[in-house]
């Protein structure tokens, strides 16, 4: 029998599922993980804790299978879109990550229609600026903690991150990056000029 493991990266707590080729659950493992939120629309946690928990969550799934490693073929990671994850040049944390779910970013959604313009986004993005998305959480820390942001060289969403530190492949899929406001959906492919003032 083969097996595959699934990864969720979830808002409250990391899932592991061992899943046979028959699409069977035979083992799972969760563990939890606090939100911070300092102030009223914040939504941030620590991306290590997401790490640590995953390596917790993987052992306990280990510890209770009683087959062939060899016989566990893949590993897939789903998980919470849109946050971000600033790293620098040393593929380090910068901060703790903004969540799909922080609500700070009104005024830089705003600033990215008069900048950008709406239908010319709808054009390019085929998505509104929401606060959820990733390009908003960019401008903000821009404009609030420009030292992190002179120090930022990558930007990855929760699970991409997850899966970096635990594979050291940096990747992002379509449709997560669809939901950074980055994506020319027509080429496939990241536009840094979609929203120049967020990066000067």
């Amino acid at each position: 029998m083969k097996y595959v493991i699934g990864v969720d990266l979830g808002t409250s707590a990391v899932k592991v599922l061992l899943v046979n080729q028959e699409g069977e659950v035979v083992k799972e493992a969760a563990k939890a993980y606090p939100l911070i939120q300092e102030k009223s629309g914040y939504s941030e946690q620590d991306p290590e804790e997401w790490v640590e928990k995953t390596a917790e969550a993987l052992a306990e799934l280990a510890a209770g299978f009683n087959g062939d490693p060899a016989d566990i073929e893949g590993i897939s990671f789903s998980g919470q879109m849109h946050g971000l994850v600033l790293l620098d040049e040393r593929h380090r944390p910068l901060r703790n990550a903004i969540l799909w779910n922080d609500t700070r970013t009104t005024e830089q959604c705003r600033q990215i229609y008069e900048i950008a313009g709406r239908e010319r986004l709808l054009q390019i993005t085929k998505n509104l600026a929401l606060e959820g998305f990733t390009l908003p959480k960019i401008l903000w820390v821009r404009q609030h903690e420009p030292e992190i942001f002179q120090r930022a060289k990558v930007f990855l969403l929760p699970k991409d991150y997850l899966r970096f530190r635990m594979t050291g492949k940096i990747h992002m899929e379509y449709s997560d990056a669809a939901g950074t406001l980055l994506l020319d959906l027509r080429k496939k492919r990241m536009e840094q000029g979609i929203m120049p003032a967020a990066f000067d």
